[in-house]
């Protein structure tokens, strides 16, 4: 059965195709768009813009028992993610573009899409059960109501389906980056979710193919908007499995020199789905939304802390990117 909060009927998720008769507004075909096209704020023209890209971990221990890890390692995520916030105030994004993924909580096992949208006009989180787990109050987020149905039919357009819903539940994959990067509200939220859970899993060239489609969607859109692209997951870790209280600490380092080298080529050749499922079964392949993150990216990324955290159960990193496309 669909869930409550998905906006289909049916228990197939309703993807780009269905989508493409809806329009990001008044429901007019994407291909009839005047010329002029009108958003709901009532603005005209103009060039969205990518300002800002970047990446961290979305450990629950970040929030949930951030104090059991190390002083050095409470000392170091909490720069990182302030020095985070400040890049993210000095670029003024109107929107976080966020991916993450699903942790099975939107879709079931038998039903999961391969990369999802959250298209509300406003998001709440974190989900029932987990506002205690993550130490952490309910949120208000707004959406918005045009860009995300917009992104749904470019995307479709370009041969990229997305699934999407109408009420996203929210654990620590949206929520802890949510508190750290935009804890008053003030950035717009649109949350893309991907499946790293449930076979086939999206490859790493899949990923940043998909990241490239959605970066021309966005050049697309006729609206002002300035957006930041936020990646979260990851780094090694094994939730629930044998190796749950362990991290990889030589492929987290690998991984974020790969990143520091600033060839994504490099990247995707060597960063297999395999490698990463050898450094953490069912966790580390998060990674594949700093992948997706990447296709936004030119250039070398900063690692502002790298912290091999077993009692935040993941080895935990943030990254800014200097150069966006």
């Amino acid at each position: 059965m669909c869930r409550r909060s998905c906006a289909c009927s049916s228990a197939t998720p309703r993807t780009a195709t269905a989508a493409r008769r809806w329009s990001a507004t008044s429901g007019r075909s994407p291909s009839r768009r005047p010329r002029r096209w009108r958003c709901s704020s009532g603005w005209r023209g103009g060039v969205a813009e990518i300002v800002a890209a970047m990446a961290m971990t979305h450990s629950p221990g970040l929030t949930g028992w951030f104090t059991r890890a190390s002083e050095e390692y409470q000392r170091l995520a909490l720069q990182a993610t302030a020095e985070m916030r400040r890049r993210l105030a000095a670029a003024r994004p109107d929107v976080l573009l966020m991916f993450s993924n699903d942790h099975l909580l939107n879709w079931p096992i038998n039903n999961v899409p391969e990369y999802t949208v959250g298209i509300a006009d406003a998001h709440v989180g974190p989900a029932d059960w987990f506002d205690e787990w993550l130490a952490m109050e309910q949120y208000r987020v707004p959406g918005h109501a045009d860009l995300p149905r917009f992104l749904v039919n470019e995307a479709a357009r370009r041969g990229v389906a997305l699934a999407w819903l109408r009420q996203m539940q929210f654990d620590d994959g949206i929520s802890v980056p949510t508190h750290y990067l935009n804890p008053d509200a003030r950035f717009r939220l649109i949350p893309i979710t991907m499946n790293c859970t449930v076979p086939p899993i999206p490859t790493p060239r899949r990923a940043y193919a998909v990241g490239l489609t959605l970066r021309e969607a966005l050049r697309a859109w006729p609206g002002p908007e300035r957006i930041a692209v936020v990646a979260t997951g990851g780094l090694s870790h094994e939730p629930g499995g044998p190796r749950y209280f362990w991290v990889d600490e030589e492929f987290d380092r690998w991984f974020l020199d790969l990143l520091k080298r600033g060839d994504h080529e490099a990247l995707l050749s060597e960063c297999t789905l395999e490698r990463m499922e050898a450094a953490g079964s069912g966790g580390t392949a998060e990674l594949l939304a700093w992948i997706v993150t990447l296709a936004f990216t030119r250039g070398p990324a900063d690692v502002l802390a790298y912290m091999p955290a077993i009692a935040w159960r993941s080895g935990t990193g943030m990254v800014v990117w200097n150069e966006v496309t």
